[in-house]
C-alpha cells in the first residue's frame, strides 16, 4: 500500500548546478536500458500542441508505432503535426466526445497534458477552472470505466510558500497561492483517491520549469530561460522578468521525455509513490547568462522583475528534492546547465 501521509526528509542541498553530465548525444536520449521491452500502447495525448506534446508523441511512436499515438488539441494543427502522424481535434471540456476517442481508439494510457499555466492562470482564474480541475474530474473517471492508465503531470507550482524551498521533498506543506498549483495539488489528490478507492493506474510527475530548443514555452513563469535565447540571438539584448537571483528547479526536454517514459513504463509493483518529484539542475537568471556569455560575448541583459511573475518565483522551489524517483524507478538526468545551453545556442544559430 502506498503511503497516504505526508512525511519530512532531513537532507542536504541537492543543487546539481556543478555537476557536468553526459554530453549531448541522440544515444543518450534514447539508451535501451532506460525503458521496459516489448512494450506496446495505445496513447492519447491532450494538449498536444503544446510545448510538451509533440516531442513526447514523436517519441513514443518511435517506440509504440507511428499510428499508436493520437496527438489531440482544441486548436487548429500545424503542418508538421499532421505530419508526424494521427491527430483528432478535441475539446477536453466534451466529456462525450473524450471517452468516444478512448473507446474507438482502444486507448491503453492517456497522457494528459491540457492545462492553463501559472501566470496565464493568474489572469484568467475561471479559464483555468475548467481546464485545470473540470477535465481532470472528466479524464479520471473515463480512465476508471475503462481501465485506462493516466498520467498528469504536476508541477513545482504545487509548492507554496510555507514549503521548505531547498531543497523541497516529495512529501511537505504544499498550500500553493496560484490557481494553476492549487488545480495540480486537487489533481494530485484526486488521482491518488482514485488510485486507492478504484484501482486506478495514476501517475504524475511533478516537473520543474522545462527548457526546449523546439517549442515556444506557453505562458508559464519559468519561461525566461527558453526566451532569452531566441531575443539574444535576434537582438543581442534581453530585459529578464525576474531578478537575477529568482534560483528555480529546470530541466531539458529530452530528459523530461526520458524520464516520463521510463516512469510510466516501470512496473506499478516498483513505485512507492503515486507522485514524484522531477528535476535536473537549479539555477538563475544570473547563472543562466554567465553560461550563455561565451557564445554571445556581447550580449546586454537588463532585470525587470514582472510583479505577478516574480511573486510566484519566490513561493515556489529553490531545489527539488527528486531523490525518491531516482532510488525507486532509476531516474536519473543526462543534461547539465552547459549542455543545455550549448543544444540551444545551437539550436538558434542555426535559424539566422
Amino acid at each position: 500500500m502506498l503511503t497516504k501521509f505526508a512525511r519530512y526528509f532531513n537532507l542536504t542541498n541537492l543543487s546539481r548546478i556543478s555537476v557536468r553530465t553526459l554530453p549531448c548525444s541522440s544515444s543518450n536520449l534514447n539508451s535501451k536500458a532506460d525503458y521496459t521491452t516489448n512494450v506496446q500502447k495505445n496513447v492519447l495525448i491532450t494538449g498536444g500542441l503544446g510545448q510538451l506534446g509533440l516531442d513526447f508523441a514523436n517519441f513514443l511512436r518511435g517506440r509504440y508505432g507511428r499510428d499508436n499515438i493520437l496527438l489531440t488539441d482544441i486548436k487548429q494543427p500545424t503542418e508538421e503535426a499532421l505530419k508526424s502522424g494521427r491527430f483528432e481535434h478535441l475539446d477536453v471540456l466534451d466529456a462525450r466526445r473524450f471517452e468516444a476517442l478512448v473507446v474507438e481508439n482502444r486507448i491503453d494510457l492517456v497522457i494528459h497534458f491540457s492545462a492553463i499555466l501559472s501566470a496565464l492562470g493568474e489572469s484568467n482564474v475561471q479559464k483555468a477552472i475548467d481546464i485545470n480541475i473540470h477535465s481532470v474530474h472528466s479524464v479520471l473517471e473515463i480512465c476508471r470505466k475503462h481501465k485506462v492508465q493516466l498520467y498528469c503531470p504536476s508541477s513545482i507550482a504545487a509548492f507554496g510558500s510555507t514549503a521548505p524551498r531547498n531543497p523541497t521533498p516529495d512529501f511537505t506543506v504544499q498550500r500553493p497561492r496560484t490557481i494553476y498549483g492549487v488545480s495540480k495539488v486537487h489533481m494530485e489528490l484526486m488521482g491518488e483517491y482514485y488510485a486507492e478507492k478504484y484501482g486506478l493506474d495514476f501517475r504524475s510527475l511533478r516537473y520543474p520549469g522545462i527548457i526546449s530548443s523546439d517549442s515556444m514555452p506557453g505562458g508559464g513563469t519559468t519561461d525566461y530561460a527558453v526566451h532569452i535565447f531566441y531575443e539574444i540571438a535576434a537582438r543581442n539584448k534581453y530585459s529578464c522578468f525576474l531578478r537575477e537571483d529568482s534560483t528555480l528547479p529546470m530541466m531539458f526536454l529530452p530528459d523530461c521525455v526520458r524520464g516520463t517514459v521510463k516512469f510510466l513504463e516501470t512496473p506499478r509493483e516498483k513505485l512507492k509513490q503515486y507522485t514524484y518529484n522531477l528535476t535536473a539542475v537549479s539555477f538563475n537568471p544570473k547563472q543562466l547568462v554567465d553560461a550563455m556569455r561565451p557564445h554571445f560575448p556581447q550580449m546586454e541583459v537588463t532585470y525587470e522583475p514582472d510583479p505577478v511573475k516574480q511573486t510566484i518565483a519566490d513561493t515556489w522551489p529553490q531545489v527539488f528534492d527528486d531523490s525518491n524517483a531516482r532510488r525507486d524507478w532509476g531516474w536519473n538526468h543526462k543534461f547539465g546547465l552547459e549542455d543545455m545551453v550549448q543544444v540551444m545556442v545551437d539550436k538558434v544559430k542555426s535559424m539566422k
